[in-house]
């Protein structure tokens, strides 16, 4: 037997809840960005997915005016820095709500590299790192969509097979409801079903 929960006898707080818990598990977009006085600030961001394959466009949700919003639309430019299980306790970290003038690389420790073709800093600790120029943004509701074109991408050697990153590998945190994140766990593969299969089998590779 399902409960019914109706938006309008809970308090917005109360369904964000509801809704951060269920809509799991969520990839982490950690968003570096430079305030025009040149603090670099950097925030986890999990209402985070690709937009546009071609171009390559990304987008991440900011809840109300964060300081990422704030300074992205000030420069134009920020990236998306890959937020792997052993960075767990810094990228927790940086959701700090910190001063504007306070930046997170400094106050958690997180060490900055220089990016190829905008000036915002990587996370040099983070395999994987989207340099991304604003592409549009989106008032929906209390918060803002925020779509970056990807214009340059540094990943480590450690974590490719040839051109490919392995998941096992880059081994990533996820978010998920109140204060629990996710790691990867078991990773199950299956073969997507050509139409011209159909009905096919629905059973995962190797079984």
């Amino acid at each position: 037997m399902r409960r019914d929960i109706y938006r309008d006898q809970h308090s917005a707080a109360a369904f964000y809840k509801l809704l951060t818990a269920t809509v799991v598990p969520r990839p982490i977009a950690w968003v570096a960005s430079r305030s025009e006085n040149g603090v670099d600030n950097l925030a986890p961001h999990s209402f985070f997915t690709v937009a546009s394959t071609d171009p390559p466009i990304i987008q991440f949700t900011s809840v109300g005016e964060k300081d990422s919003l704030r300074n992205i639309r000030a420069s134009g430019e920020f990236t998306v820095n890959f937020t792997p299980e052993n960075l767990f306790e810094r990228v927790n970290a940086t959701g700090t709500a910190f001063e504007p003038e306070v930046s997170e690389f400094d106050a958690a420790g997180v060490q900055r590299e220089a990016s190829t073709l905008i000036s915002t800093p990587r996370v040099y600790e983070s395999p994987v790192a989207l340099e991304c120029r604003l592409h549009s943004l989106i008032p929906v509701g209390n918060c803002t969509l925020i779509l970056g074109e990807v214009v340059h991408a540094a990943v480590s050697e450690q974590v490719l097979d040839g051109d490919h990153p392995r998941v096992d590998l880059l081994e990533p945190l996820s978010r998920l409801g109140r204060d629990e994140w996710g790691t990867l766990g078991e990773v199950r593969r299956i073969r997507r079903i050509p139409l011209e299969d159909w009905p096919g089998s629905f059973l995962a590779d190797g079984q």
